[in-house]
């Protein structure tokens, strides 16, 4: 029997769960404590404090409810951060509601509304920032990162003593800067890339290829919003991830048709970063 769960590991980073494009996608990294999307209410995922949500389809949200109602049951922690499309969070709440309604029990939850450009601290020095994808109903792309300090590159080079003379007196010896970790991004045009650019620098890029082939037409792909693997070629020099990994593919193909398509078909030195999140044989859970 086919395991629901595909765990990957990406240094320095574990990326667990399940992506089926139109099915279910719930994706974990528990180094960082977030799940991507609750299309599938996963018991070991219902621990997680932090839930980034990317727009309202079933097969991305479908699973909240239920998750929700496994945390009350086996965590005795307080409600979960819930971040959302601003456009949307209000009927996400409302399907919440009435399973609440329905089974008489609550299903408490924090509702955190992200524009695009919205910015969060997650843990101390962990962000979320959200940016605009491209889909048919409104949704949101999130890109994970640090801050951190840096001494100015006009210090570097001084003794330490009189480094911290000039802190002493007041002076600011360090810049802020950011260290791009994880960014998120399903259910989009291609675009997405192209309006943000700083995700082709992340460390890891977490990006849907729902169609491969001529199984699907590019023109049916850009009318429900989504990447076309003809599309992603034209970007296959400007990825600077360290990490690339392709999710939601199609039923069209099977886990082991994807990987071959991909292989086939990428570049050689863009192929070589990229990690497909498919189970590894059998069909799709």
């Amino acid at each position: 029997m086919t395991s629901v769960v595909t765990t990957k590991k990406i240094a320095p980073y574990t990326i667990t769960g399940v992506s089926v494009g139109g099915v279910y996608t719930s994706l974990k990294i528990p180094e960082l404590g977030v799940l991507f999307d609750a299309g599938f209410p996963i018991r070991s995922f219902a621990g997680t404090d932090h839930i980034i949500i990317s727009h309202g389809h079933g097969d991305h949200v479908g699973g909240l409810g239920a998750l929700l109602g496994i945390r009350g049951l086996l965590h005795r922690k307080a409600p979960a951060k819930i971040y959302a499309p601003a456009k949307v969070i209000e009927s996400i709440k409302d399907v919440i509601l009435a399973m609440s309604k329905m089974q008489r029990h609550d299903l408490p939850a924090e509702w955190i509304p992200m524009n695009p450009g919205d910015e969060v601290q997650l843990k101390s020095d962990l962000y979320a920032r959200a940016f605009r994808t491209f889909h048919v109903v409104p949704s949101n792309g999130y890109q994970l990162f640090r801050k951190v300090r840096k001494l100015k590159p006009e210090l570097e080079g001084l003794p330490g003593r009189e480094i911290a003379e000039r802190r002493k007196r007041g002076e600011e010896v360090t810049n802020e800067s950011e260290r791009l970790e994880v960014a998120y991004a399903t259910d989009t045009l291609p675009r997405v890339l192209e309006k943000n650019p700083s995700i082709l620098k992340s460390r890891v890029l977490i990006l849907e290829c729902t169609f491969l082939n001529e199984k699907k037409s590019l023109k049916d792909s850009r009318a429900g919003g989504h990447i076309h693997l003809d599309e992603l070629l034209e970007y296959a020099d400007q990825f600077e991830n360290d990490h690339l990994v392709l999710m939601h593919f199609s039923l069209l193909y099977s886990p082991r048709e994807a990987r071959a398509i991909l292989e086939e078909r990428l570049p050689k030195h863009l192929f070589e970063r990229v990690t497909v999140f498919a189970p590894k044989s059998g069909p799709w859970p």
